[in-house]
């Protein structure tokens, strides 16, 4: 089969992601679960014949990929969707993973997510963290509040992704969408220049380092509105990892400015629902007065308890949130234990309802 012929099914299937790997069967992702797609294995020299059909489907260059080993990149069909492409080595031989994107934002409605959530377009300053594993649905998400504000309000949106998922029109906004390495020399460089932009909204594909995260945070400190993810589970690990990110001697400073711009952190997982597919699950921190003095004074182990009772300001607890998805049928006891951070309570509170 030829790749264009397992990108298509990938695309009519449904499937999340495409596998080619040398050693087993080239697969795809449906539902949560990784499925063949041919009974045969596949040799090393399938998968870098299926690797460089896909670099040609981009029109781009192997040369990075064969000094380095690593490579990021995205390109479309008009008649199939947007790829995104993780281009790997794994014992000798080329590997690949290519996520299917849609041409289209899909509906926020559709695809589950809260409207609590959405809510946060409205915001005109400050950071809002999505935070999950990877596959989670975090660009996903973050390109739902992009749309709404585009669709709501007059804005200059800037967007820095590695690579660009979604592609955005513009409609009340004007959006300018950077790609990394392609549009700019890294996300540093092209977080700074942003500043001179003249942006309200940033969204920043992921803070990974000391340097970017400090740079985000004075962008929303300055009165910019900052969209951006990391790769944690739960929001009082996201705060954790954003003030870890710093050298102790800044750690006081760092829980300060945070204290001062974090306005919400968004946690997410992706579940396999009682109707087949994948359904999410959300944890969902507002920062009041009382979470801003807890990120103060190192008291962010308490910051759940608030989560888990201040549903009136639009809080819940990712337990809460499978509870709830069990209780309306969304997915199976089972389910809800398995992603739970504490199985034994949910079980128990399970069944006592």
């Amino acid at each position: 089969m030829r790749l264009l012929e397992y990108l298509r099914r990938a695309v009519d299937d449904g499937a999340s992601d495409l596998f080619l790997v040398a050693g087993g069967p080239i697969s795809y992702k449906l539902e949560g679960r990784i499925r063949p797609m041919e009974p045969e294995k596949a040799a090393p020299a399938d998968t870098e014949a299926l690797i460089t059909e896909l670099y040609a489907l981009a029109g781009r260059s192997m040369d990075h990929y064969r000094e380095t080993g690593d490579d990021d990149f995205a390109f479309a069909r008009a008649d199939l969707a947007r790829f995104r492409v993780n281009a790997y080595r794994q014992r000798g031989s080329l590997a690949a993973v290519v996520r299917v994107v849609a041409f289209r934002v899909p509906d926020w409605q559709k695809l589950g997510i809260p409207e609590g959530v959405m809510d946060l377009a409205e915001l005109r300053s400050g950071m809002v963290l999505v935070t999950g594993t990877a596959g989670s649905g975090k660009s996903t998400t973050q390109a739902c509040l992009i749309d709404r504000i585009n669709h709501s309000r007059s804005a200059h949106i800037v967007t820095l992704e590695d690579p660009i998922e979604y592609l955005h029109r513009d409609d009340k906004s004007l959006i300018s969408q950077r790609e990394i390495a392609i549009d700019t020399a890294d996300c540093l460089s092209a977080l700074r220049a942003c500043l001179r932009q003249a942006p309200d909204v940033i969204l920043l594909g992921e803070m990974r380092d000391y340097e970017t995260v400090k740079t985000a945070l004075t962008a929303a400190e300055t009165g910019h509105l900052v969209i951006t993810t990391l790769h944690t589970q739960g929001a009082v690990s996201a705060i954790d990892r954003v003030i870890d990110a710093f050298p102790p001697v800044q750690q006081s400073q760092a829980r300060e400015q945070l204290a001062a711009v974090l306005k919400c952190v968004v946690c997410q997982q992706l579940l396999p629902g009682t109707g087949g597919g994948m359904v999410p699950a959300f944890e969902i921190l507002r920062v009041n007065q009382a979470v801003r003095n807890m990120i103060r004074e190192r008291k962010n182990y308490q910051i759940d308890h608030v989560i888990q009772t201040s549903s009136a300001e639009g809080m819940i607890g990712m337990d809460q949130y499978l509870h709830r998805l069990y209780r309306d049928g969304g997915i199976t006891a089972e389910t809800a234990a398995q992603y739970a951070g504490d199985p034994a309570a949910l079980r128990r509170r399970i069944a006592a309802a």
